[in-house]
């Protein structure tokens, strides 16, 4: 009988956090207002073009009170490189003015808040509460979806049920770390494509490499 999914978390976590040690997110940024920022650019875009884009985004627009002051035309040129920029410029705005005017300039810790602010939604909350206050969530990222699923660590075809099997099988102290190891590994070795399952340390845990769902295939020649 195979293991258990909180067996294999029990396995996977400490060879990982070997692996990763006490990394965090790779977004770039110095205070909660600028991780808002750059969480909020990061949909569907690279970490490393954010981070080419914020250093003029953050020159001009310092804190939500600047930002808050703006148009989504003003801001616009400085995301153009981003994925989605005319939304984006109209959701950062928006969220920079309901933060001022709701809280006082101040992003509220409270995850389920968090969520309820324009262009944050629960995995963006649950990234800047874990980030931030080490909150006992866990995010769940296409990179977290694919691995978890992959290794057997849960079964739901959804981030949110993903996220609910995860919680109750890593214990709370680790969950934000370890939605960055999930990522980290998911991003660099569990790939969508053509996984490095040849240098995987979990081929014996492994749901998908076990069903041979993953096994690269043999040259011919």
């Amino acid at each position: 009988m195979g293991l258990s999914p909180a067996e294999k978390v029990a396995q996977i976590l400490p060879v990982l956090e070997a692996r990763y040690g006490a990394v965090t997110t790779e977004l770039h940024y110095e205070n909660p207002y600028q991780l808002a920022v750059a969480v909020v650019l990061s949909a569907q875009c690279t970490d490393v073009r954010v981070n080419q884009t914020t250093p003029a985004f953050f020159a001009r627009f310092p804190d939500f009170a600047s930002l808050a002051a703006a148009t989504p035309e003003q801001v616009l040129p400085f995301i153009r490189s981003i994925s989605y920029p005319n939304s984006k410029a109209q959701r950062l705005v928006q969220l920079a003015r309901t933060v001022v005017e709701k809280y006082s300039g101040e992003l509220p810790k409270d995850p389920a808040e968090l969520q309820n602010l324009p262009g944050i939604g629960r995995k963006s909350a649950n990234v800047i509460a874990s980030v931030l206050w080490e909150a006992p969530v866990i995010a769940v990222d296409t990179h977290v979806f694919r691995v978890s699923r992959r290794l057997g660590l849960a079964r739901g075809n959804t981030p949110e049920k993903v996220e609910q099997e995860l919680s109750s099988i890593i214990p709370p102290a680790y969950l934000g770390r370890a939605h960055h190891w999930l990522i980290l590994f998911g991003r660099y070795h569990c790939t969508a494509r053509r996984p490095k399952c040849d240098e995987c340390p979990f081929t014996d845990l492994c749901d998908a490499y076990q069903n041979a769902l993953l096994r690269s295939p043999r040259s011919s020649g």
